[in-house]
């Protein structure tokens, strides 16, 4: 129920949302770039990745219903650390960072479920940082498959294996032993 009235909350904002549709591997946000929108999906897969001695690391999928930003980069109008990329052909709902902190302003509805949203991302991050330092990548690869088989599903090889921090290979070793 209470999804109902946040959803209700914002149709009442709707007009400050701006639909834009991209097409798979569109880049919205270069890594060291400010950000000045916050994107919500309504279709479509994007990935967070930074660069590391000129080898790409993915490190976080979004997918429909979700909201993404750079938060420290947005916030604070600092460079972001990472890159936002589309990977599959997408349609989002953008806000300025003006008018998002206008509707924060305005409802605090809104405010207190951003709030948690940004509580759910911090959790899963530090999940994943979790598992990185305790898990060996098949248990990463098995914890991936458990708990979101999304990205199995919908993300090429690539990104999952530089996401589990192994290679190509040795996701296609981990694949072929279950």
């Amino acid at each position: 129920m209470a999804n109902e009235h946040v959803q209700a909350e914002w149709a009442k904002f709707g007009y400050l949302f701006k639909r834009e549709e991209f097409p798979a591997k569109t880049v919205l946000l270069p890594e060291g770039e400010v950000a000045k929108k916050v994107y919500f999906i309504e279709k479509g897969c994007l990935r967070l990745s930074f660069n590391k001695d000129g080898k790409d690391i993915t490190f976080q999928f979004f997918f429909e219903g979700e909201g993404v930003s750079s938060a420290e980069s947005f916030r604070y109008n600092q460079p972001s650390l990472y890159t936002i990329e589309s990977l599959e052909p997408s349609v989002l709902h953008t806000l300025t960072k003006k008018d998002y902190f206008e509707i924060i302003e305005a409802s605090p509805l809104i405010r207190e479920a951003m709030e948690e949203q940004t509580l759910q991302r911090l959790l899963y991050v530090e999940k994943l940082f979790l598992s990185r330092i305790k898990n060996s990548p098949e248990e990463r690869y098995r914890e991936l498959l458990e708990q979101h088989p999304e990205i199995l599903q919908r993300v090429p090889q690539h990104y999952i294996a530089s996401f589990l921090g192994i290679t190509s290979v040795s996701l296609s070793r981990i694949r072929n032993r279950r």
